[in-house]
């Protein structure tokens, strides 16, 4: 028989198995996410368990671009920001100017360190004149508190008090109003309304991730459960099916969206001084106004464009064949690397091959032909080396008139 020491060290050893097997947070909506999990796939995003996948990953992106398809965004950060001074503190820490966003709008943004590059993207919420709500993908309670010195502004995360829906596919607009949200198709994109649904109040925004009609949705974490229900139930015959990041990730390529720590490094988690990048080497360089006050990071970013010392830019591929390129090396001439591919798929709406790539300057800007990438792909337990033409186009590989069309068509 066991002693009760034995016992112990056998409890300890079970208990310390299961805290790593299992991760540590849930989501508000977990509970209806694992009961719909046919495939038990999950992974860690912020330390929150989310599902990569949930029944079959390629009909869970039909859904997006079909139907009306829900993806769990409670784990992405949220910073409740307000005060008299919100504005202003904004406007210098973020690269976009903030005096332009109005109440009841919210704008794509990123913002750097002090040597011009990039600590994060994310979407600015302006939900009142001294109220804001900034998402982003990585946490950065510390860098903010700090930039706010000398600013009359309250900064505080909400990221698990907040519980977040993302909505979208041609059916999205129709689930919302038979869900009760009224006059929900007057939305523009980017503009953001309250809604009061019994006992709930929640933001919607015309937002998303995927380049096709959509919307986002947070309401406290209390009327997590009660949301996603009446939602499933108007959606019941439009199609509405719950879905994970792989088939989220395929729709955010073919728009050409980026990712923190997939498609450049931020600044914060660069062990290497040559893997930062600057707003213009990942295709933010439309954000960056110069017209506004000092911003962080303005002195570094103009001082490369004049200088001409720019390293790095990010660009959309189009590759020959059907065999996606993810992580592929990029040639020039089939000899000379000239850069990496960050993402790739084939796909399936826009029928072709496509890649988001990092390419060395001048490469992409002043050499733009003979390009190549490098694919292994694996045959009968054995990887085929191909090296396949690829050219430079623009982005978004796949645009769809629905995702901007106001008020959008009722399927």
């Amino acid at each position: 028989m066991p002693t009760i020491a034995q016992k112990k060290a056998t409890a300890t050893r079970i208990a310390a198995q299961s805290h790593i097997a299992n991760l540590r947070v849930e989501s508000p909506f977990h509970p209806r996410l694992a009961a719909l999990s046919q495939r038990n796939d999950w992974y860690s995003w912020a330390g929150t368990k989310a599902p990569a996948s949930l029944w079959d990953e390629e009909m869970e992106y039909f859904a997006i671009r079909s139907q009306a398809a829900v993806f769990d965004i409670s784990p992405m950060v949220k910073y409740r920001i307000e005060g008299p001074g919100a504005e202003a503190f904004l406007d210098r820490l973020t690269l976009r100017n903030v005096a332009r966003l109005k109440p009841g709008r919210v704008h794509y943004t990123a913002w750097c360190d002090d040597e011009g590059h990039v600590l994060d993207d994310g979407t600015l919420f302006r939900l009142a004149p001294d109220l804001f709500r900034l998402c982003c993908q990585e946490r950065h309670l510390p860098w903010l508190l700090d930039s706010a010195i000398g600013f009359d502004v309250a900064i505080q995360e909400e990221t698990e008090a907040v519980a977040g829906l993302a909505l979208q596919g041609p059916t999205s607009c129709a689930v919302l109003r038979d869900a009760g949200f009224a006059g929900v198709e007057t939305l523009k994109p980017f503009d953001i309304r309250e809604f009061r649904l019994g006992k709930a109040t929640v933001t919607v925004s015309r937002t998303g991730f995927t380049g096709d009609l959509g919307y986002e949705l947070f309401a406290e974490r209390s009327h997590a459960l009660a949301l996603w229900d009446r939602l499933f139930e108007a959606g019941r015959l439009r199609g509405i099916r719950a879905i994970g990041y792989t088939a989220l990730n395929r729709a955010r390529i073919e728009t050409g969206f980026i990712v923190a720590n997939a498609d450049f490094i931020t600044s914060e988690h660069a062990v290497r001084a040559d893997r930062v990048r600057m707003p213009d080497e990942i295709g933010l360089d439309w954000m960056v106004d110069f017209d506004k006050p000092h911003f962080n990071g303005r002195r570094a970013i103009q001082s490369a464009r004049a200088n001409g010392t720019l390293k790095h830019v990010l660009v959309g591929l189009e590759i020959e064949g059907n065999i996606p390129a993810e992580h592929a090396i990029v040639y020039h001439r089939k000899t000379k690397e000239a850069g990496l591919v960050s993402a790739a798929i084939w796909s399936p709406t826009g029928k072709r091959n496509i890649a988001i790539a990092s390419l060395a300057r001048p490469f992409g800007t002043k050499i733009t032909d003979d390009l190549w990438v490098e694919i292994y792909a694996m045959r009968e337990l054995q990887y085929q080396k191909m090296m396949k033409r690829a050219k430079i186009v623009e982005k978004p590989f796949v645009r769809l008139a629905r995702r901007t069309l106001t008020p959008p068509a009722d399927f």
